[in-house]
C-alpha cells in the first residue's frame, strides 16, 4: 500500500469561538466548548491523507507533556502512525490558541515549543527510501532545519524515486528568500500561498511569481490564492482554477487540506487537472467546521462533492 511520510510543525491546537466580538477588559465571556485538536501543517495533513484512505506517517518533534499525549491520541485515532515522532526534553509541546470572531479574521497565540527542536538529523533515511511521497510543512517556521541539510536529504529522496512536496511559512518578517531559492531545484512540488510567494520573489503578480520559481529551477509550482483559487505550473504550461464557494465557519487547516490534495493526486498519478480539483474540494471542505481537520471531506465525500459541483478551469502557456 502506497506510504506517505508527513514531516515538520505539530502543534497542539484549542479554539475559542466563534463568538460575536472579544470581551470587554476584566469581563467573562460563556463559550459552549473549546475544543482541542492535533494541529500544524504535517499533524493536519496527515490526519486529512489519512482520510483518503492512504497510509500515512507523521514525523516531528513532540514534548514530554500532556499536551503530547493528547497530540499524538488524535493522530493515532485517525490511523495516523506516530513511530518516527520524538519526543524531546527542555522544550514544551507546541501550542496555539486560536480566536474565532465572527466578521474577523484568526487571531493567534502560539507557543513555538518543541518545533525548535525539529531537525533533519529527525527523518530516518531508511524509513524514507520506503515511502511513495515525502512531504515537509512548516519550513521557514523551522528553525533547526537547515537548509543544506534538507538539501541533501531532498536529493536523496530524489535519487530512490520518492516524491517530495514542501510547502512554507512565513512570516512578514522573514529575509532568507535567497536561500531558499537555491533549495527550490530539488523539491519536486512546492506549494506556497500567494503572499508567501510574494515574499520570496519580491513579485505581486501570481504568474510572475510562477515564471520567478520555475527560473529559480521549480518543477512544478502550485499557489494557493483563497477564495480566488489556485494556479500551477510545470514546464512551459500553467493551469488556473476557482475556488469552491462553501459556507465558511472556520478557514484554519484549509491550506493543508489542499496540500493533502495534491499528495493524494501524486498517490494516484493523477494529471495536473484533476490534481487541482481535488485538492480545491479538500481546502474548501476543511472551512465548514472549527478545527483543521474536523470538515475535511473522506475520499468518497470529496468524489460526490466534485460531482455536483462545477469548477472553473484552464490551461494556458507561458
Amino acid at each position: 500500500m502506497t506510504k506517505i511520510g508527513c514531516a515538520g510543525m505539530l502543534v497542539e491546537d484549542t479554539f475559542c469561538g466563534p463568538m460575536d466580538a472579544l470581551p470587554p477588559e476584566g469581563q467573562l465571556l460563556k463559550l459552549e466548548t473549546m475544543p482541542v485538536k492535533a494541529g500544524g501543517c504535517a499533524a493536519n495533513v496527515a490526519i486529512d491523507l489519512a482520510k483518503q484512505d492512504l497510509r500515512v506517517d507523521a514525523v516531528g518533534c513532540l514534548g514530554r507533556d500532556s499536551s503530547a499525549r493528547v497530540l499524538l491520541s488524535c493522530l493515532k485515532e485517525h490511523g495516523v502512525n506516530c513511530d518516527q515522532i520524538t519526543r524531546v526534553g527542555g522544550h514544551p509541546t507546541s501550542k496555539t490558541v486560536i480566536l474565532l470572531v465572527a466578521g474577523e479574521d484568526r487571531r493567534y497565540l502560539h507557543v513555538f515549543g518543541s518545533n525548535r527542536a525539529f531537525t533533519v538529523g529527525h527523518i530516518d533515511r531508511k524509513w524514507v527510501k520506503t515511502l511513495k511521497v515525502f512531504y515537509l510543512g512548516g519550513l521557514c517556521a523551522l528553525p533547526g532545519v537547515a537548509i543544506p541539510e534538507l538539501k541533501d536529504l531532498l536529493l536523496f529522496c530524489r535519487r530512490h524515486q520518492v516524491t517530495t512536496v514542501v510547502d512554507v511559512v512565513v512570516s512578514q518578517s522573514w529575509n532568507q528568500a535567497q536561500e531558499l531559492r537555491q533549495l527550490l531545484p530539488a523539491i519536486d512540488y512546492f506549494l506556497p500561498n500567494h503572499d508567501e510567494a510574494r515574499l520570496i520573489t519580491g513579485e505581486s503578480d501570481t504568474k510572475a511569481q510562477l515564471r520567478a520559481f520555475r527560473a529559480a529551477g521549480a518543477r512544478c509550482v502550485v499557489i494557493t490564492q483563497g477564495k480566488g483559487g489556485a494556479v500551477a505550473a510545470v514546464g512551459r504550461s500553467f493551469w488556473t482554477c476557482s475556488a469552491y464557494p462553501v459556507d465558511c465557519i472556520d478557514p484554519s487547516g484549509s491550506g493543508d487540506a489542499f496540500s493533502a490534495g495534491i499528495i493524494t493526486g501524486i498517490a494516484h498519478g493523477w494529471p495536473m487537472p484533476r490534481m487541482l480539483r481535488y485538492a480545491s474540494a479538500l481546502g474548501a471542505s476543511a472551512t465548514r467546521a472549527v478545527g483543521t481537520t474536523e470538515g475535511v471531506f473522506q475520499a468518497a465525500e470529496a468524489e460526490a462533492f466534485m460531482s455536483a459541483h462545477d469548477l472553473a478551469e484552464k490551461r494556458e502557456k507561458f
